[in-house]
């Protein structure tokens, strides 16, 4: 009998096109409701997709205090999350919504 190799599914290897980070943050933010860990990790995927090296040069912040903030386990500040969508060349839009 074949033993059937397995991995854990891993976001950043899917997130080959522009549109497909736009339509992965689009909906991480839609799911996340208040949940800004949730938000920080798919960054990290996005993060991790396009090299995070660049990402540290680009922020000007270390590569392991990324990894960290954005790993889920980590709690960054703001101004961290937006260096890192800034250096992604993403921006953030706000939209009332519809309740």
């Amino acid at each position: 009998m074949n033993k059937v190799k397995r991995r854990r599914w891993d976001s950043a290897e899917h997130l080959k096109t522009e549109e497909d980070i736009t339509l992965y943050l689009d909906a991480c933010l839609e799911e996340a409701g208040d949940d800004a860990v949730y938000i920080a990790k798919a960054l990290g995927n996005i993060a991790r997709a396009r090299g995070m090296t660049q990402l540290a040069r680009d922020t000007g912040l270390g590569r392991e205090s990324l990894y960290k903030a954005l790993s889920g386990e980590g709690n960054p500040e703001f101004s961290t999350i937006m260096k890192v969508v800034k250096a992604l060349g993403l921006k953030l839009h706000i939209q009332a919504s519809n309740q």
